[in-house]
């Protein structure tokens, strides 16, 4: 490995198979540029409350009239949620419409869009103060609850997490859910922590959850993933945790067994004991070599995660180094408006900004609540991966250092030009929208996945790329960022390919043959038959 944790021979390889790139010159990544149109975007949304509202302040993007274009809800705190059709143009100014959806609860603090039933429209798990809700999807962009349809239990707790997967045969998503704390406790303002839930389906062959499983310690959690962190097959569940340090709390990763009860991670089997104040996480294989490296976002002490050892067998254990000082990822501090004081880092997600064929790397910024140990101007970051594996700040470049107080957010390709937008939720002030507007940037494709049957949107698979002589790998998650989930397409740069070969390894282990496209377009994958090319104004 080099010192900046991608493998020697690797960056060399990727240099030259992207040089030709439009996107990439000798002098280092192009740089990326976005446009705000938070004014005229249509939206006007704000997540404002006291201390239950402090963390949170989602975004769901998913879409939920079949035409391709990434819709929202946006969670309200005190406010109610809003929901927002897209009415972009392919390649237009982003505009959006606030329409009446059945998604406008009150005291909503996170969205993340899954079809749970499997019948091609998306629901929505709306975690609350109070009794979390799943909407089921009904079409056209309406929704109705249905926690006792689905046999799902909503509690009363302060639900500040979400992730789901679908264990192996399973015809029903298993979900966890993050709760930080019971409201209802004497210890005020903020409470102790109370037990997170695991939610598997009710047996093999109902179509609803069992009762929720306790995962016991639990220690306020800002983020979980359900991944592949080794590439068993199997995923497991990653906790980042805010709280009780007092209490033994630390990082943590469950085990889940098909089948068995869940089980913690362990020093023994090479789990390093990690404290932060875990906020987010965000996964990507930055280093070409098939495993994920983990991004998780804190109060002054980010981390990027790599796996300490792969051996030849391919079973890795659980062991991590932090690799953010080494590729220039740490953003422990703001880097423009003069404060010197300590970030605070909340939702965070892995996009090539600027189609280079390289992950880049958005983060949240803003104070928990005027707290004086830290920065109170914390602008937003956007880090940009050079063809060396390291990361370069250019936030301010592009035209995205909001000096709002950020919590949750969506990177999604909102006019579908093939260029990663941005969407930042704000904590006691408007939402904010940037078109990107990145001239010369390189080929894109943008892919989704679809399936019959149960986990239509292939949640678990992992696509590849061919990008000159390295492949980029995509695991499908729900699940990470802060209190936000999408779905859609899932965007690659291609830097200066004009035609490449796809492949998808698909939940259940069938691996798809490799099939030939071009680029600078959007396919629709299914097992066993050819990419279909699509095109914005057909249905989905």
């Amino acid at each position: 490995m080099s010192r900046s944790g991608l493998p020697c021979a690797l960056a060399p390889a990727l240099l030259l198979s992207l040089l030709a790139s439009p996107a990439l010159s000798a002098d280092g990544p192009l740089v990326p540029h976005y446009a705000d149109e938070t004014a005229t975007s249509g939206i006007s949304s704000t997540y404002r409350g006291d201390w239950e509202f402090m963390v949170g302040g989602g975004a769901g993007s998913f879409d939920c009239n079949a035409d391709g274009f990434p819709d929202l809800v946006l969670a309200g705190g005190e406010d109610k949620a809003k929901f927002y059709l897209n009415r972009s143009e392919p390649g237009g100014t982003l505009k959006f419409e606030e329409k009446p959806s059945g998604l406008e609860l009150d005291k909503v603090i996170g969205a993340y869009p899954l079809d749970i039933d499997g019948d091609g429209l998306q629901d929505v798990v709306l975690l609350r103060s109070g009794e979390n809700v799943v909407m089921r999807g009904l079409g056209e962009c309406r929704f109705e609850r249905a926690n006792e349809a689905f046999g799902f239990d909503g509690g009363d707790a302060w639900s500040t997490a979400f992730s789901a997967t679908w264990e192996k045969s399973a015809t029903w998503p298993t979900v966890a859910i993050g709760n930080y704390i019971d409201r209802f406790e004497d210890f005020e303002p903020w409470g102790s922590c109370t037990d997170n839930w695991l939610q598997r389906p009710a047996s093999a062959t109902e179509r609803r959850f069992a009762p929720p499983l306790p995962l016991t310690p639990s220690f306020c959690p800002l983020s979980m993933l359900f991944t592949d962190w080794d590439r068993s097959g199997t995923p497991s569940l990653r906790v980042s945790n805010d709280r009780e340090y007092y209490k033994g709390g630390q990082e943590q990763m469950w085990h889940l067994p098909p089948g068995g009860p869940p089980a913690l991670y362990t020093q023994a089997e090479g789990w390093k004991y990690l404290r932060i104040w875990g906020m987010g996480i965000a996964s990507h294989d930055l280093d070409f070599d098939g495993y994920p490296e983990y991004f998780l976002t804190s109060m002054a002490d980010n981390k990027l995660q790599t796996l300490s050892e792969i051996p030849k067998d391919g079973k890795p254990k659980p062991a991590y180094s932090d690799v953010a000082f080494a590729r220039g990822a740490t953003a422990h501090r703001p880097y423009t408006g003069g404060e010197i004081r300590p970030s605070t880092a909340w939702h965070t997600d892995f996009e090539d900004v600027n189609n280079d064929g390289r992950a880049d790397l958005f983060i949240a910024k803003g104070n928990v609540a005027k707290m004086p140990d830290f920065a109170e101007r914390d602008p937003n970051n956007l880090l940009i991966q050079g063809a060396d594996g390291k990361f370069i700040e250019m936030g301010d470049k592009a035209g995205i250092a909001s000096m709002a107080t950020g919590r949750g957010g969506a990177l999604a390709d909102f006019n579908l030009d093939g260029l990663v937008d941005l969407l930042v939720v704000n904590q006691g002030s408007p939402v904010e929208i940037w078109r990107n507007v990145t001239e010369g940037a390189g080929h894109f494709l943008q892919l989704a996945l679809h399936q019959e049957g149960a986990n239509r949107d292939a949640i678990g698979a992992w696509i590849e790329v061919k990008t000159g002589a390295v492949i980029q790998r995509r695991e499908v998650t729900i699940g990470g960022g802060h209190a936000s989930g999408k779905t859609g397409w899932h965007h690659f740069g291609l830097g200066g390919v004009a035609q490449t070969e796809i492949r998808v390894l698909w939940p259940q282990g069938e691996v798809g043959e490799w099939q030939t496209v071009s680029t600078d377009g959007f396919y629709v994958v299914r097992p066993g038959v050819a990419p279909k090319a699509w095109k914005p104004g057909e249905g989905l």
